[in-house]
């Protein structure tokens, strides 16, 4: 069987013990970061061979897992934090052991976005995960114009390098709506900042670690301007 394993995306006291039984259950640890995951692993003292799974290797490393799986070993997919599948290429080998008859499972837990997403206050009944946006501005823009009139919350991934470019792009194209960013979430040092785009454009420094940027849908932006 394969099994996604959700770990924590900061505090490693968040790990379930679902994840924990897991982890120490299976043949093989599938990572996207086998460097990041022997912490992990190290820290709750488990000790299983790793099988390197990320964008660059996928396709390889996804052939040799179904041979594993194939064999009756079990694996499972752990991403560097949260869920798998969620802004990884977890979702490729998800969809390769499914065409080749695996039993898959998941084994929940934290997941970034919705944990922004709750905390900054915006309506979350309905909402748009967008992941990471493009790296070009003249990209990014088309990708955030065609969210523009969408009425649902907005949610995307950004890095500290791109994040100025990012909030500005979206001031420019989305209008000055509520937004926030979260940063080190489950960390000492989390941080949710909440104003309107302008206001977090101007308190912008030097940006560390990732971010999840929430932004208010269409609909929220035209009640509060009326």
């Amino acid at each position: 069987m394969l099994y996604l394993v959700a770990t924590p995306i900061g505090n490693l006291s968040d790990i379930t013990l679902r994840a924990l039984e897991t982890l120490r259950l299976v043949d093989y640890v599938a990572s996207e970061d086998t460097r990041k995951t022997g912490i992990l692993l190290k820290h709750f003292d488990i000790k299983k061979p790793q099988i390197s799974f990320h964008e660059h290797n996928k396709a390889k490393a996804a052939r040799k897992i179904v041979a594993l799986l194939n064999k009756g070993k079990s694996v499972a997919l752990v991403t560097n934090a949260g869920t798998p599948g969620i802004s990884d290429p977890g979702f490729t080998l998800v969809r390769s052991a499914i065409e080749a008859g695996v039993e898959v499972t998941l084994i929940p837990g934290a997941t970034a976005f919705v944990m922004a997403l709750v905390l900054s206050g915006l309506p979350t009944h309905s909402f748009t995960f967008r992941g990471f946006p493009p790296r070009t501005s003249s990209k990014r823009r088309r990708f955030l114009a065609g969210d523009k009139e969408s009425p649902y919350t907005l949610v995307f991934y950004e890095s500290p390098h791109r994040l100025h470019s990012f909030i500005k792009d979206a001031l420019d194209v989305l209008g000055d709506r509520r937004a926030v960013l979260a940063k080190e979430l489950t960390k000492v040092f989390e941080s949710i900042k909440r104003g309107r785009l302008s206001e977090l454009l101007a308190q912008l420094e030097k940006p560390k670690g990732e971010y999840v940027v929430v932004i208010a849908g269409a609909q929220d932006q035209k009640a509060k301007s009326q």
